[in-house]
């Protein structure tokens, strides 16, 4: 079989996949999407000429690239289709769910995206966004509607936890997800009132790899929270309020780190989200969409793939190459070379993530 053949056969099965997960979606709307898809996955960009240049079609480059520009302009697929597809991949149990957002330039116009996704396989894997429409951080009102809108198909008790940086934070947005009984885990700032004292106040002779908590809960923004504090080798003092024991918070906060694999997967080091030149703030989020759906694809394989042969670790003790790496390298080239592997990862696609301690994926219908 030719490499074409093969290629439009890869979109057809995943057009089949994309099919069973959102129904009420013309066939041939996902059939353009699913080669948009495996472009995207190739072309490490989202330049829509570069994306074409990978489309199983005949046609000349300026119309594989129009066809490219539909997807992202017509086709009205939605943050809440990506969800759909995205929903079957968690797995049982409880979620450790992290808030953060990611910002660039085009030219002099700045792109601001907030995102609230899942820890897993490394990253965190994002399920709900919006497009900011000003530069600088969000605001309280913002983040509920973010929250509200994936409570609707997550409740809050599958939230273990709810991880966010030191600007995400407000008194009207830590009672609202205390009412709605999402625990927290939050960084403050230096200058934040606890009881009647000023955090960077707190525990002034505090040493290097130090970690030390309020007696008692403090009353922070509004809640009563444990407050832990510590000073990392560098000497940037790291104070966190939680709903967590003392033991619990920093462990928990350190998941944070997995955004920031996040955003590198999906920028410069990775599938090319900067590289757009889309602006409007439905396109862009339309785009947002399909890398979040690519991404997940890449650490669900990365993840297979690092559980039947472990990566070696790098002088720090560190993977030298990430899950989202491991599983892009293995599917561009089962891909691009028509490797029957595909079909195992597709398989992957299909398949939940394990749970926490559990060696072995569960499967689910599509």
């Amino acid at each position: 079989m030719t490499t074409s053949r093969t290629a439009l056969l890869h979109a057809g099965t995943l057009a089949a996949y994309l099919k069973d997960r959102l129904p009420h979606r013309r066939t041939d709307a996902l059939k353009r999407l699913a080669e948009v898809l495996l472009g995207i996955l190739q072309a490490e960009s989202a330049l829509h000429r570069k994306i074409a240049l990978h489309l199983p079609r005949t046609a000349s480059l300026d119309s594989k690239t129009r066809v490219v520009a539909r997807v992202f302009h017509n086709l009205h697929l939605t943050p809440q289709d990506v969800l759909d597809v995205l929903l079957p991949l968690l797995p049982n149990g409880r979620l450790t769910m992290v808030m953060d957002r990611t910002t660039w330039h085009y030219g002099q116009t700045p792109l601001n995206i907030l995102v609230l996704g899942v820890a897993l396989g490394g990253v965190v894997l994002p399920l709900i966004w919006t497009v900011l429409p000003h530069q600088g951080n969000s605001s309280g009102a913002a983040r509920i509607l973010l929250v509200a809108q994936l409570l609707k198909v997550l409740p809050a008790k599958r939230w273990a936890v709810l991880i966010a940086d030191r600007e995400f934070v407000g008194k009207q947005w830590c009672v609202w997800l205390r009412w709605k009984g999402i625990k927290r885990c939050f960084r403050i700032k230096e200058n934040t009132r606890i009881d009647d004292l000023l955090a960077r106040d707190q525990f002034q002779d505090l040493q290097p790899g130090e970690v030390r908590s309020v007696f008692e809960k403090a009353w922070v923004y509004g809640t009563w929270m444990r407050v832990v504090v510590t000073l990392s080798p560098a000497g940037d003092r790291v104070i966190v309020a939680s709903d967590l024991s003392v033991l619990d918070t920093l462990f928990t906060y350190k998941k944070r780190w997995g955004v920031e694999c996040t955003f590198s997967a999906m920028k410069a080091r990775g599938l090319g989200l900067e590289d757009t030149d889309m602006t409007a703030p439905d396109r862009l989020s339309r785009l947002f969409g399909l890398l979040c759906i690519v991404l997940a694809w890449m650490v669900r394989v990365g993840e297979a793939a690092q559980e039947s042969a472990p990566l070696t670790l790098d002088n720090r003790g560190r993977k030298a190459r990430s899950t989202a790496r491991t599983g892009w390298t293995l599917l561009s080239q089962a891909v691009r070379w028509g490797l029957d592997t595909f079909w195992t990862y597709l398989g992957l696609l299909k398949t939940a993530f394990p749970s926490p301690g559990e060696g072995k994926a569960r499967s689910v219908s599509c």
